[in-house]
């Protein structure tokens, strides 16, 4: 049972696009992105008392799968920065809520950063005005009312 989570925002035909970057979120909720691969080593180095571990490798009931040093991140992936001591233990449902707390957070952060106003993607002009498209769907909310006026 592995997590996956992604998050991208493009519009097709050439129009706005997030590059492709390497994510890895620290434990205290910080997140830092690399536009290029990068070694484990690199970011360890730093780190001293830390591991790397991939998002789709965590899996429920079992530890946290540390990447070796010479591993290379790879863009369009996300990583969590943990502490030493939190390499043998086994993961929770708990636990790994809170880590999907954390990833769902710095991800808002950065789609924030992205597209300033949070709410969608303001599109160019064509047949009539800006036209605004919803970046995230459960934001949308329908109304009871819809439709009815017409029958």
């Amino acid at each position: 049972m592995g997590v996956c989570a992604s998050s991208q925002a493009s519009k097709e035909g050439g129009g706005i696009s997030r590059p492709s970057t390497v994510k890895i979120i620290h434990a205290d909720g910080r997140v830092q992105e690399f536009k290029q691969s990068i070694r484990a080593i690199n970011i360890l180095s730093q780190n001293p008392n830390s591991f790397l571990c991939s998002l789709e490798s965590i899996n429920l009931d079992s530890q946290m799968p540390r990447l070796a040093e010479t591993e290379e991140l790879q863009p369009d992936q996300i990583y969590f920065l943990l502490p030493l001591s939190q390499s043998h233990t086994h993961l929770s449902i708990s636990d790994l809520c809170t880590l999907a707390i954390k990833a769902s957070k710095a991800l808002s952060k950065l789609e924030a950063t992205s597209f300033p106003n949070g709410h969608g993607v303001k599109l160019r002009p064509s047949l009539g005005g800006g036209s605004k498209i919803p970046a995230r769907t459960d934001r949308i909310q329908m109304s009871s009312q819809l439709g009815r006026g017409n029958r």
